[in-house]
């Protein structure tokens, strides 16, 4: 059984464009989008509710490319 970890929290546009770098360097993620769902269901949820999550085995190699990512969107 696989087991998904979260690993970020920010925006939707931050966390999607987050998951394509990831998947473009071999690490596969699932977007959680609560303002989504909540959208849909009728209640509001928190600006910042969308989530990253990745595979357990995935986690640290994630982490690295997570702050790789930061440094380039900082420049």
């Amino acid at each position: 059984m696989s087991n998904h970890i979260s690993i970020y929290r920010s925006s939707a546009i931050f966390i999607h464009g987050l998951a394509l770098f990831l998947e473009e360097n071999g690490v596969q993620s699932i977007v959680k989008d609560a303002n989504e769902s909540a959208r849909l269901a009728g209640f509001a949820a928190l600006q910042d509710s969308v989530e990253l999550q990745v595979l357990e085995s995935d986690v640290e190699r994630a982490q690295k490319l997570i702050a790789s990512f930061n440094e380039d969107a900082d420049e």
